[in-house]
């Protein structure tokens, strides 16, 4: 599609912000008006359609892919998504762990159990931990606990922790990378671990980084993402 504008610019409307493309007011892809929650995430939407060359490139578009998700889908059935978020939990990668005397376990407990003890003590609940690939049902404790997290987000940051516990296989990790003293490169190691020990074992191939380079990049910008739409 050819670069139809000029102008872009940013406008309050109501209690959030509106990017407007030569005064007309940007709409999802759903069609509903996409209104941002901060002046700070309009501000990086209007950027993504600035920065378009005479072609628009659809990849450019990653926050408001973002924002349309949140708007379109998350607005229109929370608990559908709450209950997709759910599952990662009930299979978070942190939680299956190598048997106890295999190298790999050590190397589990020195990444993934420090932050697995914090999100217990963060949210008073237990996570049951594995040896193997043999599923076990979290507690419904925990569960509910976790629900509650949640639910006490906004559609904006649930369309964040989509795209983090998708690319992560963790909940664990999508909400711990919300807190405001987030270790990010020390999540996405976690995150990564398995991945990384094999590589390590057999070696590394440039279609493997590549991709792994661009999986971060995505995990980078859904946390850009939920920053900016909390201000």
């Amino acid at each position: 599609m050819k670069r139809f504008y000029q102008e872009v610019d940013v406008r309050p409307d109501g209690d959030g912000w509106q990017v407007t493309l030569d005064g007309r007011a940007v709409r999802t892809q759903g069609g509903r008006a996409q209104i941002a929650p901060t002046r700070a995430l309009a501000k990086a939407l209007a950027a993504e359609w600035a920065t378009q060359g005479e072609t628009i490139d659809p990849v450019g578009f990653v926050n408001r892919d973002l924002a349309d998700f949140a708007i379109d889908v998350v607005h229109a059935d929370r608990a559908a998504l709450i209950a997709t978020l759910l599952g990662f939990a009930e299979t978070d990668t942190l939680c299956y762990r190598a048997e106890p005397d295999e190298p790999l376990f050590a190397a589990q407990q020195t990444l993934w159990e420090p932050v697995l003890s914090a999100a217990e003590a963060r949210w008073d609940v237990r996570f049951e931990r594995i040896s193997g690939i043999i599923h076990r049902p979290q507690p419904p404790a925990t569960q509910a606990r976790l629900r509650a997290v949640l639910a006490s987000h906004d559609a904006f940051a649930l369309s964040a922790l989509n795209t983090l516990a998708s690319l992560a296989a963790s909940l664990v990790i999508a909400l711990a990378a919300l807190e405001p003293d987030a270790d990010t490169a020390a999540l996405w190691q976690a995150a990564n671990l398995e991945e990384d020990w094999q590589a390590d074992l057999w070696g590394r191939d440039w279609e493997a980084e590549d991709r792994r380079a661009r999986r971060l990049a995505a995990f980078s910008a859904a946390l850009d993402f939920a920053r900016l739409a909390r201000g």
